[in-house]
């Protein structure tokens, strides 16, 4: 055959296999990331009660908190010492943790130091820095963060500290001398501090134009992110948490904490949704959260709330709220370990919520000690809680039930800290209280990660816990999804999830791996649905089957290829697997497994095959 012929078969058999497997690609800006593919990069929105891509796709959010180093005075208030540290921490971030997403820190203390004049080098700083995760493909939403109020409300030999609230605003208020009592736990100062109680309390309700200042600064900031950033980089930032773990601080007599969030919260996040878009932020949701107590696991903390009546919230807000287990916190009301499906209740409430204000939802902080007397639950308790973000439908039910699961929820563990052990805070400006230990911060000690001795970032948890197989972009509807993450409790390997034994030929090709599982329904959209793929899955030991194809080690991405893998944008090493589909309203599945070694064909085709029929039968 002439070369000049076969040139043109060759062009002609990879187009029509581009039309079949895809079909014709929507005029997209060219990638600016490293590993970027025409896909990627466009901003997200809220659809239909989900986040959405500029394809139709529904995404996941998964990362962490970055940082509670904000919290601190020894970097002024940023997450990192300098923008190389951002870089470190951000490549670490994608590559170690699996992370897509962070919720970025900020201190209004340090963005507006003297009343009315925002710090342009800390709205520098802070920028540069979000851009270095931005660089690394990872999506953004900043926090304007506050934990009990403020640290200028505590003295310098106190035990505990505060963040958020500038000097200023402090020294408008003749708020009394802190005290807590008798208070083991940090977080008792919001309900039994007088000083955090009054100063919350006059905040809400503008006292001393205390909240105007803050709208004005939050302002001021939006709108510097957004002509301080390209467009191509503003695209990745996904909107914005207007305030850390509302409370009121002290109610007004007769009012409820239900009454307290339609007439005194839920006004203020209108006035920040005004904000927001006079910033240029029109297109970006605020993550808006409820009372902080709404959704406590202890009953006589738990206050009625989320939200109840804000209507349907639309594509203008998200959904966000935070999840920690104070049983199991408090060492006390929770004695053995986390079990299987120990919280698919409380995170089905949240899908709940954001299901009647049809908007997403987003577990924006969620998390565990890692020292301490009750840090030996940590690995249960940690496993457990991405558990229930996967799946409202326990290991134990899910191949009997899967499409019960609910939306898998996007998540932002706590927390990211790189300097974790490594501090020197001055705890309230006191010389003689330098904390080096944990996040140094109120005794806390729930990073994720930290540097070793050669300044390399390293994880301190369980890689198989926090690398996970997650579907970050579903080209259509997410029917069921989970995650077999064989992740550790001491020497013992946690399986809550086994292939059951009705499936045989499914079971040996999992064997002792890690697994994960997605249904769908697919959308015609052209861009092919994505699963993260954790470290422990190299592309040449993992095996996938699904009704589009099988393959063990997935060949490279190309638009005629329906089962293949390809890397993560912003050239950090990390990896996904790509699946492409040509219908719409068909269901569809893929399992992916790093538990066979070289599998037989005779063995994917009776896996195919058996879960096939299982599918077909949910």
């Amino acid at each position: 055959m002439p070369n000049t012929r076969a040139r043109v078969l060759v062009v002609l058999v990879l187009l029509l296999g581009f039309l079949t497997v895809s079909g014709p690609r929507p005029a997209t800006a060219a990638p600016t990331l490293p590993d970027s593919l025409w896909f990627d990069e466009t901003a997200l929105t809220v659809q239909n009660g989900r986040f959405t891509d500029g394809h139709g796709r529904e995404v996941v959010l998964r990362g962490y908190n970055v940082s509670g180093e904000t919290k601190l005075a020894e970097n002024n208030g940023l997450p990192f010492a300098s923008v190389a540290d951002a870089k470190k921490s951000a490549t670490a971030l994608r590559a170690l943790g699996g992370g897509n997403a962070v919720r970025f820190l900020l201190s209004w203390a340090y963005a507006e130091p003297v009343r009315g004049q925002v710090d342009p080098a800390y709205l520098s700083a802070a920028t540069a820095q979000i851009r270095a995760f931005l660089d690394a493909g990872i999506r953004v939403y900043p926090d304007f963060h506050q934990d009990l109020y403020s640290r200028w409300l505590f003295d310098a030999d106190s035990w505990y500290t505060g963040d958020g609230a500038p000097k200023w605003a402090v020294e408008l208020g003749d708020y009394p001398d802190e005290y807590c009592g008798i208070c083991p736990f940090w977080g008792q100062n919001i309900t039994s501090n007088a000083a955090v109680t009054e100063a919350s309390y006059d905040f809400w309700h503008n006292t001393y134009g205390l909240q105007d200042s803050f709208l004005d600064t939050a302002q001021k900031t939006m709108t510097y992110l957004k002509q301080n950033l390209t467009a191509d980089r503003f695209a990745g930032v996904v909107g914005f948490d207007p305030y850390n773990e509302p409370h009121a601080g002290v109610y007004d007599s007769g009012q409820t904490s239900r009454a307290w969030e339609k007439d005194v919260l839920w006004p203020f996040y209108v006035k920040f949704r005004a904000r927001m878009d006079a910033a240029g932020w029109q297109d970006k949701p605020a993550f808006v959260e409820p009372n902080l107590f709404w959704n406590a696991n202890l009953d006589f903390q738990k206050q009625e709330g989320g939200l109840l009546d804000a209507g349907q919230l639309g594509p203008r807000y998200v959904f966000n709220t935070h999840f920690y287990d104070q049983k199991a916190i408090s060492g006390i009301f929770m004695w053995g370990k986390a079990q299987d499906g120990q919280y698919t209740g409380d995170f089905g409430t949240v899908r709940d919520r954001a299901a009647a204000t049809r908007t997403p939802a987003i577990v924006s902080e969620f998390g565990h000690p890692l020292t301490g007397s009750v840090s030996d639950k940590a690995p249960t308790v940690l496993k457990a809680m991405y558990q229930a973000l996967d799946s409202r439908v326990k290991g134990a039910s899910w191949w009997s039930n899967p499409t019960a699961s609910g939306p898998v929820l996007s998540g932002s563990q706590w927390q990211w800290d790189i300097y974790n052990g490594r501090h020197r805070e001055l705890m309230n400006g006191n010389p003689d209280k330098v904390l080096t230990a944990g996040d140094a911060w109120n005794d806390e000690d729930l990073s994720a990660v930290r540097l070793d001795d050669s300044g390399t970032p390293v994880l301190r948890q369980d890689a198989r816990l926090l690398d996970r197989v997650y579907p970050s972009a579903t080209s259509g509807t997410t029917v069921a999804f989970t995650y077999e993450d064989r992740s550790r409790d001491g020497s013992t390997t946690l399986t809550w999830n086994p292939v059951p034994s009705s499936l045989p030929n499914v079971s040996r090709l999992v064997g002792t791996g890690q697994y994960g599982l997605l249904m769908w329904r697919s959308n015609s959209s052209s861009a092919p649905t994505e699963l993260h793929l954790p470290a422990s899955f190299p592309t040449g030991s993992t095996t996938v089957v699904s009704d589009l194809g099988t393959a063990y080690a997935p060949p490279s991405y190309t638009a005629a290829t329906p089962v293949a893998v390809a890397p993560e944008p912003g050239g950090t090493g990390s990896r996904r697997l790509l699946l492409s589909d040509t219908d719409s309203g068909v269901p569809h599945y893929a399992l992916v497994t790093n538990g066979a070694s070289a599998p037989s064909a005779d063995l994917l085709a009776a896996a195919r095959s058996e879960l096939t029929a299982w599918a077909a039968g949910q």
